[in-house]
């Protein structure tokens, strides 16, 4: 009940700054408008894929658990401005780039694959004295987290759809900043999610066995998410 309470004050609101950013396309009346519904159902959509588990999510339960909120920080806002600058981009034209030029695809596949499975040794071994305050492990910094969404598969799906179905037709500079904008507050709300229950876990993980199978469980499940990826 409470979620959807959200869901709709979100919406006006974002009904209220579509208004203040006068969304209307520059080509008259026969442009389209981010109507009330076409909102709704983009936030909606925005909460679902942000929620729902994914290589960013899996990263920062895993972070939480090892590093704590205030290390993990720099990681979770480089996810947050790193989609967001996606969004933008894909917007002002990167998805036609793809359609002219396909073997690009294909690249950016194998780098995914590569750097996931390299993200999931990182996890698996991540020293098991990280509890201590004199660890000499490092999480994930701003500038990797930001850099990791331009292969990260999930977020690509997520951008893509955004821009090609609940952004209306013609695109203005106005609709994609605020795709990217709502997006952007609701990847930061739900990501929190799994870092405050990182932490939580974090609890429990007080001797070296726990943490490393919990390293160990978290890498297998990041490995497990490229099976999408491979299956394209």
């Amino acid at each position: 009940m409470l979620s959807i309470l959200v869901l709709k004050s979100l919406a006006k609101i974002s009904s209220n700054f579509l208004k203040l950013l006068h969304f209307r396309a520059s080509t008259g009346n026969s442009s389209k408008n981010m109507t009330y519904s076409l909102i709704s159902s983009f936030i909606v959509f925005c909460f679902v894929s942000a929620i729902t588990p994914g290589p960013n999510n899996l990263m920062l339960l895993a972070s939480g658990a090892n590093f704590g909120i205030q290390k993990t920080l720099p990681h979770m806002f480089g996810i947050v401005l790193g989609f967001s600058f996606m969004i933008i981009v894909i917007g002002f034209g990167l998805a036609q780039v793809f359609n002219i030029f396909p073997a690009l695809y294909t690249i950016l596949k194998f780098i995914a694959v590569i750097y996931l499975l390299y993200l999931s040794y990182k996890i698996a071994t991540i020293k098991t004295e990280i509890i201590s305050e004199k660890s000499t492990s490092t999480p994930i910094t701003f500038l990797q987290a930001m850099i990791f969404q331009w292969v990260n598969p999930k977020a690509w799906t997520m951008a893509l759809a955004a821009i090609a179905v609940y952004t209306p037709q013609p695109i203005t500079n106005s609709h994609i900043i605020f795709v990217s904008l709502v997006f952007g507050i609701i990847i930061l709300m739900s990501i929190n999610v799994w870092l405050l229950l990182g932490v939580q876990i974090r609890h429990f993980l007080t001797t070296a066995t726990r943490l490393r199978t919990f390293n160990f469980a978290m890498a297998f499940l990041l490995i497990l998410s490229l099976y999408p990826i491979i299956t394209l």
